[in-house]
């Protein structure tokens, strides 16, 4: 049973809670958001895996997750990008927010979110029960596209790439 760690708006830990419980009853919890770019300035995007519980086979960052219950967040965010793309570089933070939305299956993502970004041209493994399909692609392309395909891309990506654009 997967655990989130759940904190006030400062984002000081206040307890833990099953991830699960944690998206049905709308609590607050840490979670990151990884923005990898090439050396031509394309963005990795990831399309999630048909199976998640919640916003299956959107496209969104490089990888967002997580941290443990005990985990720190440097830790985890270099363990998720392994898991899910099969590679890891350097990562620097760059901004953080508190977001919320709920979706149409009754769950509510109500994450304090940390950014982070980093470049590689490492070659993609993607984990299949954690990524249908991968691309690179550049953010004026990427703007354009969720323009006209909203619905195409996750709530959180597209609050980060208009925060950060």
């Amino acid at each position: 049973m997967e655990q989130v760690i759940l904190v006030d708006s400062e984002d000081n830990q206040i307890g833990v809670e099953e991830k699960l419980k944690a998206h049905q009853d709308a609590k607050l919890h840490r979670a990151f958001s990884i923005y990898i770019f090439n050396s031509r300035g394309e963005l990795l995007i990831q399309q999630r895996a048909l199976g998640k519980y919640h916003c299956p086979g959107i496209w969104a960052n490089t990888c967002c997750s997580h941290p443990r219950p005990d985990e720190k967040l440097e830790d985890a965010v270099h363990r998720r990008l392994v898991e899910e793309m099969g590679f890891d570089t350097e990562l620097s933070e760059v901004m953080k927010f508190v977001y919320k939305v709920e979706f149409e299956n009754g769950l509510t993502e109500n994450e304090f979110l940390h950014v982070l970004i980093g470049e590689a041209d490492a070659s993609v493994v993607m984990n299949p029960e954690e990524v249908n399909d991968y691309r690179w692609i550049s953010i004026s392309d990427l703007k354009k596209d969720i323009a006209e395909n909203p619905d195409k891309y996750a709530y959180w990506f597209k609050i980060t790439i208009e925060k950060m654009f």
